[in-house]
């Protein structure tokens, strides 16, 4: 399957159940750092230099840009991670001034500016009631912020230094917003209890830097990616959501078929897919029951740096090194019988 600037490579070894097409190309002036969809899908923030930018997903409008007039001027200021509210009222940015910004998107103006970390923000995300937004920074820690008052609820530490920096590349909340899983520089992942603060788990297994986790929709899975170029799924084992069994976090299974680090991850909403985007400048869909990988997407001319889900449509959206961010549409087939 392909397109004017676009293909897919379809795996022969497993039936194909997958449609993929271009829905829109949103143009940006820098790389795309990350991108994002609002909880009802009817939007994508996306981050670059300097600016976030919201757009409509049904007609590929820019419907506002954000950016902090008050910020240095004189140098690049990437804004590394964005996340809207799951009531959709606001966005919050990270970036490498260690600031976090609670936009008001109606009133296009900062909430609150979150101060505390000591190095660049590379992660965020609300806990699912929108009380609360998690933070990863270079600086080995994970923060938990109250979103009405703007002051810091916790801290989650790595003290456990290793042979190698810590900083935390990713944070994602557990679907029933009871865990937090954090992935560092370390090759490590860490599961922490909300409630208590406490240190459940490291997860160890990944060769290298582990840039991106996922919890899967049904909370009984963990997802990452690192730059070893494999995604591996963690069995969440006793931590699951509905789980009563006494197991530890294993390795369930390795994805193998990335050929360069392997930089953002994430679930469909069903769970019955992983998307996967890489510095191969690839994106591949996988089979999470049978770890195969279903498909291979190039639509990008650099590195796939973010990749996002629609929590309500098919869709998904890819920020790219080559300044593009774009949204796509999947449709499943019914598998030949």
């Amino acid at each position: 399957r392909e397109g004017a600037d676009w293909f897919v490579v379809y795996n022969q070894k497993t039936p194909r159940t997958l449609n993929i097409e271009n829905v829109y190309t949103l143009e940006h002036k820098s790389v795309v750092c990350c991108v994002k969809f609002s909880n009802d899908g009817k939007f994508l923030a996306t981050g670059c230099n300097r600016v976030t930018q919201i757009w409509n997903v049904a007609t590929g409008a820019n419907e506002c840009v954000l950016e902090d007039e008050a910020a240095m001027r004189a140098t690049d200021l990437y804004i590394r991670a964005v996340c809207f509210s799951p009531d959709g009222k606001y966005l919050v940015t990270g970036a490498e001034d260690k600031q976090i910004r609670i936009w008001d998107i109606q009133k296009r103006a900062i909430r609150h500016v979150l101060a505390g970390h000591d190095q660049d923000i590379y992660s965020l995300d609300f806990s699912p009631d929108g009380s609360m937004i998690l933070s990863g920074s270079g600086d080995r820690t994970v923060r938990l912020w109250n979103l009405e008052s703007g002051k810091e609820v916790c801290k989650f530490t790595i003290d456990d230094m290793g042979p190698r920096d810590a900083g935390v590349t990713s944070v994602a909340f557990s679907p029933n917003g009871k865990l937090v899983a954090a992935s560092s520089l370390d090759k490590m992942i860490r599961l922490w209890e909300v409630s208590s603060g406490h240190l459940l788990q490291r997860l160890d297994g990944h060769k290298d830097s582990v840039y991106a986790v996922a919890f899967s929709p049904d909370g009984q899975s963990l997802l990452s990616g690192s730059l070893d170029k494999t995604l591996r799924i963690w069995d969440l084992g006793r931590f699951g959501s509905n789980s009563r069994s006494n197991d530890t976090v294993t390795c369930r299974s390795t994805l193998l078929g990335h050929k360069d680090f392997v930089l953002s991850v994430a679930y469909s909403p069903d769970g019955n897919w992983i998307v996967s985007g890489s510095k191969d400048r690839g994106v591949q869909f996988w089979d999470p029951r049978t770890s195969q990988t279903q498909c291979m997407l190039q639509g990008h001319k650099n590195s796939v740096i973010s990749v996002a889900l629609s929590p309500t449509q098919m869709y998904f959206a890819t920020g790219s090194g080559d300044c593009r961010a774009r949204i796509w549409s999947y449709e499943t087939l019914p598998t030949p019988m």
